[in-house]
Formats: C-alpha cells, sequence, structure tokens
C-alpha cells in the first residue's frame, strides 16, 4: 500500500501552512475569538484556495478528491487550531448530500458548499441521547405530503453560521430503533426554527436548536424516509476519521512546543530538556502522537470500505486519539508547568481541542464497546 502523498497534496498541505503562519497564528486566533467574525471570518479564503472544493465531486463544483485531501487539510486545522465549521460543512454536509442527496438538492447546495456560500451545520445530538446516533426524541410527523418537525438538538457546532441544518429525527418506531430515522435538510431561517448560540471551550460557536411545528415538504428529506441511519453513521464515520486527523495536528503541535520549551526553560542552571525523565516523557508523548497517526491514516483509507470495515477503523481510532490525546496533553501541561493551562499558552488550547475531539461522536469507553460488538458480530 502506498502511503506516500501526491504531489498536489503536498502543495495543499503547503498552501495551509502558509496562511496559518500568516493569517492564522496564535495571536491572531486568540484577537477573533472575541470578536463577532469567529467561525466565519477565513471562511471566503478557505474557499479560494479550493479547501472546500476539495473531496467534493466533479460534476457539482469540486475537485474530485476524497479522504486522504480530507486528512490533509485536517491535520493542518489541528496545527492551527482552525475553528471554521469544516467538518460539518464538507466533509458531513458534502458528502451525505453528494452520497444521499437527489438531483435537485445536489445541484442545489454542493455547487454552493464547494465555491463557500453554503455552510451547513449537523443536528444530530439530543440532551438525553448520549452517544446513540439513533436515540431520538426529536420527531417528524407525517402531514400530507409533508412533515412537521418537533424537538431540540444539543450542541450544534456551526449551528450560528449557518444556513442549512442536517437534521435527524424519528418518523417511525420507537425512541432507541435502528429503522424509524429519517434525515432532513433544513433551511435554518423556516418558521418555527430557533437557537440559541454560544462559544465552546475550544474556541468554536455551537447552538441549542428548537424545533416547533416546522413545515417540511417531501423535497427536505435527505435519502429513504424510515432508512436514515446508516446515512447518520457514514457520516459520522467520516466526522470522526477528519477529527482524528486534526487531534494528529494538534499532538505534534504540543509535542514540538513543549519540547522546544524544555530546551528553553532552566532549573537548577541547566535546561530541564536534559533531566532523563523528561527525556523520556517527551519520547513518550512522540510515540503517542506517532502511533495516532497510523490509526488516523487507517480510519481515512477505510472511509471507502464496508460498513462493518468503516467503522471498526473508525473506533479504533477514535480509541487510539483519545487515549493519546489525554496523555499528551496533560504531559505538555505537566512540562511546561502552572504556565501550561494559561491562556497565553498555546499548549492549553490544543489540550482543550483535544479533550472536546475525544467527546464528539464517542468518547474511548464508547467506541471501545463499538470496537468490540463488531469484532464479536465479525466472528
Amino acid at each position: 500500500m502506498d502511503f506516500n502523498f501526491t504531489d498536489e497534496q503536498n502543495m495543499l498541505r503547503d498552501s495551509i501552512s502558509r496562511f496559518i503562519a500568516s493569517e492564522y497564528d496564535f495571536d491572531k486566533r486568540r484577537a477573533m475569538l472575541k470578536s463577532d467574525e469567529a467561525g466565519k471570518k477565513h471562511w471566503a479564503a478557505f474557499a479560494e484556495m479550493g479547501l472546500m472544493a476539495a473531496p467534493l465531486p466533479e460534476a457539482h463544483g469540486g475537485l474530485g478528491g476524497g479522504p486522504i485531501d480530507v486528512l490533509v487539510v485536517m491535520e493542518e486545522f489541528g496545527k492551527g487550531l482552525v475553528v471554521e465549521p469544516y467538518v460539518q460543512t464538507v466533509v458531513i454536509g458534502g458528502g451525505m448530500l453528494a452520497r444521499s442527496g437527489t438531483a435537485a438538492q445536489k445541484e442545489e447546495h454542493l455547487p454552493a458548499i464547494a465555491s463557500g456560500e453554503r455552510i451547513i451545520a449537523f443536528a444530530y445530538a439530543e440532551p438525553k441521547g448520549r452517544f446513540n446516533l439513533a436515540d431520538l426524541a426529536t420527531n417528524a410527523k407525517k402531514q400530507g405530503a409533508g412533515y412537521v418537525l418537533n424537538g431540540h438538538k444539543a450542541v450544534v457546532v456551526g449551528a450560528p453560521h449557518a444556513d442549512h441544518l442536517l437534521v435527524s429525527a424519528r418518523t417511525s418506531g420507537g425512541q432507541r430503533d435502528a429503522n424509524g430515522v429519517t434525515v432532513f435538510l433544513v433551511p435554518k431561517g423556516a418558521q418555527g426554527v430557533s437557537t440559541r448560540d454560544y462559544p465552546t471551550v475550544d474556541g468554536f460557536r455551537a447552538s441549542e436548536v428548537y424545533f416547533e411545528n416546522v413545515a417540511l415538504g417531501a423535497e427536505h428529506v435527505v435519502g429513504a424516509v424510515d432508512a436514515g441511519l446508516p446515512i447518520v453513521e457514514q457520516a459520522a464515520d467520516e466526522a470522526i476519521a477528519a477529527l482524528c486527523a486534526e487531534a494528529v495536528g494538534c499532538m505534534r503541535e504540543m509535542h514540538s512546543q513543549t519540547l522546544e520549551y524544555a530546551k528553553q526553560r532552566k532549573q537548577f542552571g541547566v535546561p530541564i530538556a536534559s533531566f532523563q525523565v523528561l527525556q523520556h516523557r517527551m519520547v513518550d508523548m512522540f510515540m503517542a502522537a506517532e502511533q495516532s497517526v497510523s490509526m488516523a491514516y487507517m480510519a481515512a483509507l477505510k472511509i471507502g470500505e464496508s460498513a462493518d470495515e468503516r467503522a471498526k477503523a473508525a473506533a479504533a481510532a477514535k480509541v487510539q486519539i483519545g487515549k493519546a490525546g489525554r496523555f499528551v496533553g496533560q504531559s505538555a501541561v505537566q512540562i511546561h508547568g502552572g504556565m501550561g493551562v494559561t491562556d497565553e499558552m498555546k499548549v492549553g488550547h490544543y489540550f482543550k481541542r483535544v479533550t472536546m475531539i475525544d467527546a464528539q461522536f464517542g468518547n474511548v469507553d464508547h467506541h471501545l464497546k463499538r470496537y468490540s460488538a463488531l469484532t464479536l458480530e465479525a466472528a
């Protein structure tokens, strides 16, 4: 298997790295997070760079790339702590519509995503749903040729800037049944949609989204009615692969910055990097990060495999990323000392981000159980 990146992918990585160095450095990011532009300021610039179009089909304004292109983008985004809703709009929204959308939906939304004109948020999580994608209190009842949507979605990342929401809802069956889930593409400005916006601990923007008797036509359904859970699960696994790549970027930066700090910080008249115990710890940090690289790459490469293979790879990667992110983050903060948790130090912000990544789409415990269940089913 060839693990080398193409020339185009290397060029893409270099262009993102240069942009982050010049326009998205730590001080500029901190200033942006305090403004109303947080989460959207650089969206148009990313579109001009071709980042939105990279993984989308050429027939609808994309560049025909795939999961490896997303991996390259997300790893660099992790290094820069980018807070724009790329995963929600391009990976989830673009991917779901490209696979399951109608011809009309693809024609309307995919070119707009590729050009940066459309922002989509994925409203799947519910206050009592934990990590079960089928546990849905939000419901859509049939009314004539359409549906009436009611419910509450929690921590919808990217929703403050979104103009459309991909919403999973129960259209039949019991609250936790695998069958009876349907996905809807809902205009955020539709009557009956309301939001409560807030910043998250890692600098992103999210919303609590409420639906009260939102009237939707049949044209708002994505995929087949009552058969939307596999669509949601695939979108979640693709998002996990992207988030794992982002976490790799975060971990590499935490290790690099900790190593540099240890070379400069002196104790007893010598750099603390000369202390053997800290050398061992930083080697362990490096190993944890590199093991995470392997798992993130595997998750990306398995996206096109069968549902079970894709799910196993995503679960395994999420477990490794969650454990490694915690270890690398804690070690980076500890070696920096009390300064590591201050707002002025980068490592604390990276640690917050990998902690949030662990909680998205299922934490370590959830994916350990998921991987075990999938393995037993295959036995």
